[in-house]
């Protein structure tokens, strides 16, 4: 089986998390800056079997887009353009920078590592990977 990947785009960074093989665990990966991550998704894709890629759709509380919603939709018609043959499914991203600090926290991250934004994105791309899987779960 292969594997599913999430990535949560930003302006500046990107946060990339991961499914192992069998799709049972959601793993924070890397966080890559986002002018370089349809290059680093290229040869991520050419090491490991990508089923396909989840992205989180940024949208306000009143379900509105985002000032980032247009740059992700953006990134995305060029993720397909890059990667024609891997799926690309959209996911809300809501609440996952929330949730990944929370989480950091939880896990006795300091206060060194939560201040670097990337460690954020890459837990906020677990968060939508592990929210996708269980909505997919849930639907079955």
């Amino acid at each position: 089986m292969a594997r599913l990947l999430a990535i949560d785009y930003g302006m500046k960074r990107t946060g990339i998390a991961v499914t192992d093989p069998l799709q049972l665990i959601a793993s924070a990966l890397d966080m890559v800056p986002s002018h370089e991550v349809l290059k680093y998704l290229r040869a991520y894709v050419v090491r490991e079997q990508v089923e396909a890629f989840i992205v989180g759709l940024p949208k306000g509380l009143d379900g509105n887009d985002t000032d980032n919603t247009p740059r992700v939709r953006k990134f995305v018609t060029h993720l397909q353009n890059a990667l024609p043959d891997i799926p690309v499914y959209w996911h809300d991203e809501r609440f996952t920078s929330v949730m990944a600090l929370q989480a950091m926290i939880a896990g006795g991250s300091t206060k060194k590592d939560r201040r670097e934004k990337g460690n954020i994105d890459k837990v906020s791309a677990a968060i939508i990977l592990q929210s996708y899987m269980e909505s997919k779960k849930n639907n079955k």
